[in-house]
């Protein structure tokens, strides 16, 4: 039964609303605390609240305190929620929602990702002469065997040599000339005949389709003026079972950067990396901050995986 008239068009009234509509979708499918709703919707706290509270007031969500955090549920009857679930399939905004969703779900049920999120809280508070997360980056590289990888947005190639240690064959990427001239020199001069330099952009990289084992996207994803294709590019490019490493700026608001450094996009969110990665067909699909800068404008460093399904 749907319920009294005053009632029904004052939900209606509320969920005309496209922020309210797309929050009453998700709590229909989970119930999730003000912080994830902010990191799947990527809004401030206040807005949220705000929101929240009047949903709440309606009755078409409830909240339970749980730890630390209130957790909302969806409360809607089954009349108006179907009617609701009409007006949302008219929002642009709800399947990459639904994407955001699945991503902060697998965080949940990451154990490991726990750990190591509190190690990482410990990892260079304190002095420790000659361990630093250079030196780890590069043993881990040196123990890596893959046959053929690619450095997209390669620069002057400085991880493409590293990698190049291990692989049999790495192409390193770049849309600058001179980048490419001086990486190439570089190469030869360190004896490393098997890194190629290529001229090209990350959106279409010179490289044929399903011929690598390892692509990387390193500080690179923000400069490309469209993202999900540099994405899809890389995933044209690896093999099935290939993985794909993205290393880029976690979001931010230091505007700065579009001239100093000449990024399109300030950084990207967990659930923008996840959700991009995701449409671009990976699966076994991982994201971390795995870094953070003390000094101002204090950035941070996330890394996602994914892997090209078998």
């Amino acid at each position: 039964m749907l319920p009294s008239m005053p009632s029904t068009l004052k939900s209606l009234k509320l969920l005309s609303d496209p922020t309210r509509l797309r929050i009453l979708m998700l709590l229909g499918q989970e119930a999730l605390s003000v912080a994830e709703l902010q990191e799947v919707l990527g809004m401030g706290q206040s807005r949220i609240s705000t929101q929240l509270s009047q949903l709440k007031a309606a009755g078409l969500v409830v909240d339970e305190r749980s730890g630390k955090n209130n957790f909302y549920t969806g409360a809607a009857s089954a009349d108006l929620l179907e009617v609701a679930r009409l007006a949302a399939s008219e929002l642009s905004e709800v399947a990459g929602d639904a994407a955001a969703l699945r991503h902060l779900l697998r965080k949940r049920k990451d154990t490991a990702r726990t750990y190591f999120d509190e190690l990482a809280g410990r990892f260079g508070k304190d002095y420790v002469p000659g361990r630093s997360w250079k030196a780890l980056a590069e043993a881990l590289i040196k123990v890596l065997n893959y046959r053929v990888v690619a450095d997209l947005g390669a620069g002057e190639g400085t991880l493409a040599q590293l990698l190049a240690q291990r692989a049999e064959q790495v192409i390193a990427v770049d849309i600058s000339p001179k980048m490419v001239a001086f990486g190439q020199a570089l190469a030869k001069q360190n004896g490393l005949g098997n890194l190629e330099f290529r001229i090209g952009d990350i959106e279409e990289p010179p490289i044929d389709e399903a011929s690598l084992d390892l692509a990387v996207l390193s500080q690179a994803l923000h400069h490309a003026a469209r993202p999900q294709r540099a994405i899809d590019a890389a995933f044209r490019l690896l093999k099935p079972g290939g993985r794909l490493i993205v290393l880029d700026l976690l979001q931010h608001t230091f505007e700065e950067a579009r001239e100093l450094y000449a990024d399109c996009w300030l950084g990207f969110s967990e659930c923008e990396l996840s959700g991009m990665l995701e449409r671009g067909g990976f699966s076994g699909i991982e994201t971390v901050v795995a870094d953070r800068e003390s000094s101002s404008p204090r950035f941070q460093t996330l890394l996602g995986i994914g892997i090209r399904p078998a």
